[in-house]
């Protein structure tokens, strides 16, 4: 095993603060004791109305939550911000806030970088005001296209903690939340910000976009003259019996802080990124390439300063498609020589947040850390085409001092980070 203290100097990056919203819940201790239980998030799509031949009928939903305890959720302000990733952004980085203990003054403001980022952006409010221009011949309300600008996620949490340091947008599609973390970390490393405030969310499950991803063959849907199955086993990552990936939405913050400002402030932390990879397929719109996605594998912890070997754990991407899955397999196989270490699906419990997704479960593989706990992928039936033999299907007790998180979107981006146990 590497030392700690020597893998990780003062200029890299050192977690302070994380909160998540998922479809297991807004609350991250319940969401804990949910996914700990194999709880499944998945049921029924309820965010508009479904038609006869709607291909797609189950989804992972967040529940709503009250907003009367944060004043800069207030129905005045919501009001023109309708897009929910707004909501739930703001929400889960002014927690991580909390949790990190940072207050961002006057003097810290420009040291304070913002990364968070959203794949898919506010297009429920673009499409809400052509339907309305459609329907009634009303222009969109002044707010549409601040709504739907991409980047606007971040500027909006830039107002709401006076970060001024550097801002950006990561889109990567899937590997946002991911991504998002790699460009806070190069950003701290550099020494052009002390702070930086990671993360992503998405709110995709948008009529359009739920029924695009049906008719492409990415979701899961419902096939004609077979019986319906429970939504709670449709999302079944590495199974023989995939489908495809269920859609789900959430949010999740990271705060990162260079080691040197965590200890110049006191402020506590006991996981740090050790070391992360990106790379570009450059070889189909969709399907991931298994050579590139190993080399990102490969990046992400030879930057640790550590070997395959020193890997305890693995949180995949794991989306539930056929050729997502395989060449996942496939990858780890050539990196870890057919030895893997103990595999995680966290999407098996809450579908797939899009941009998000990595977010999440890079939050739920650090609690993971913390508790010495491998979270259970449910509904698992092997696939004698990708044996798996290390994935773990119940809870399990395992003390883990570096993690492998997998992120990978469409348009062939990859990123990959590995986790650190600090003591």
């Amino acid at each position: 095993m590497v030392n700690p203290s020597k893998s990780m100097g003062n200029k890299k990056s050192v977690i302070v603060g994380y909160d998540v919203v998922s479809p297991l819940g807004s609350n991250l201790k319940i969401q804990w004791e949910k996914a700990v239980c194999g709880k499944s998030g998945i049921g029924p799509l309820t965010r508009f109305e479904l038609s006869d031949n709607f291909p797609v009928r189950i989804a992972g939903e967040v529940p709503d939550i009250d907003t009367s305890q944060y004043p800069f959720l207030s129905p005045r302000e919501l009001a023109n911000w309708k897009s929910p990733i707004f909501k739930y952004a703001m929400l889960v980085v002014y927690r991580a806030l909390e949790m990190s203990g940072i207050k961002i003054t006057k003097k810290l403001s420009p040291r304070v970088a913002v990364t968070f980022s959203s794949a898919v952006g506010g297009l429920d409010a673009v499409l809400h005001a052509d339907r309305r221009m459609m329907a009634k011949g009303k222009l969109p309300p002044p707010y549409t296209n601040p709504n739907s600008c991409v980047n606007m996620v971040g500027g909006k949490i830039s107002i709401l903690t006076n970060a001024t340091g550097p801002i950006t947008s990561t889109i990567t599609a899937c590997s946002t939340g991911a991504t998002s973390m790699i460009v806070g970390a190069m950003l701290l490393e550099t020494g052009k910000a002390d702070v930086a405030i990671c993360g992503a969310v998405d709110f995709a499950i948008i009529e359009p976009l739920v029924a695009g991803f049906a008719t492409m063959n990415g979701a899961y849907k419902t096939k004609p003259n077979q019986p319906k199955e429970p939504a709670p086993f449709a999302s079944r990552p590495f199974s023989i019996n995939r489908r495809g990936f269920v859609i789900s939405e959430g949010a999740g913050s990271i705060i990162l802080a260079t080691r040197e400002f965590a200890d110049a402030h006191g402020l506590n932390y006991n996981i740090g990124l050790a070391g992360w990879g990106m790379t570009s397929d450059a070889h189909h719109f969709v399907a991931p390439h298994t050579p590139t996605v190993s080399r990102c594998i490969a990046q992400s912890i030879h930057t640790a300063g550590i070997t395959p070997e020193d890997i305890d754990a693995i949180n995949a991407h794991a989306t539930s498609t056929q050729i997502g899955d395989t060449v996942e397999v496939e990858a780890l196989n050539e990196i870890f020589k057919k030895s893997i270490p103990p595999v995680t699906a966290n999407k098996s419990l809450i579908g797939h947040a899009m941009g998000a997704s990595s977010a999440i479960e890079i939050i739920f593989a650090m609690e993971g850390m913390k508790r010495d706990t491998l979270l259970p992928t449910i509904n698992y039936q092997p696939d004698p085409k990708i044996p798996l033999d290390s994935l773990q299907t119940r809870q399990y007790k395992l003390n883990q001092e570096f993690v492998l998180k997998n992120a990978f979107g469409f348009g062939g981006c990859n990123s990959c980070i590995v986790l650190q146990k600090i003591n």
